[in-house]
């Protein structure tokens, strides 16, 4: 079985797309993944670009979503010390970082700044590797 840690973009992209994954793959993300996919939901509700009915529609894929979320004392001790170390302003990208690094076997993402963060982690994926298993 393989693990593939997600980031937010990633799992909204699975809410809204809905594509089935292989065999043997498994999810994993911070606690705070939730969060960060309401709110973008939110922010596209309230800009228009999703009417409310798509918004909750997506919502409640999102709590469809075979995604194990952690947020356990190792799990935040390891986000706090990655966020220190590099000297960010905000434990947010951390807390991927950490449940990818202590909890996954690659990491999902299309975004540049935790692309460069996880290097020399763990290895970074894109969404097609993630469908490909």
């Amino acid at each position: 079985m393989t693990r593939f840690a997600i980031d937010a973009a990633t799992a909204l992209r699975m809410v809204r797309e809905d594509p089935p994954l292989p065999d043997g793959v498994q999810l994993v993300g911070p606690t705070v993944l939730r969060s960060d996919v309401l709110a973008a939901l939110y922010r596209d509700v309230r800009a228009g670009v999703l009417s409310p009915a798509e918004g909750r529609h997506l919502r409640d894929r999102l709590a469809e979503l075979k995604v194990r979320l952690l947020g356990d004392r190792v799990s935040r001790a390891r986000a706090w010390q990655l966020a220190a170390d590099r000297g960010w302003a905000e434990i947010g990208p951390a807390e991927y970082l950490a449940v990818a690094v202590l909890q996954a076997d690659v990491l999902v993402t299309e975004d540049a700044f935790l692309r460069a963060a996880a290097e020399g982690l763990i290895p970074v994926v894109g969404f097609a590797d993630l469908l490909a298993g």
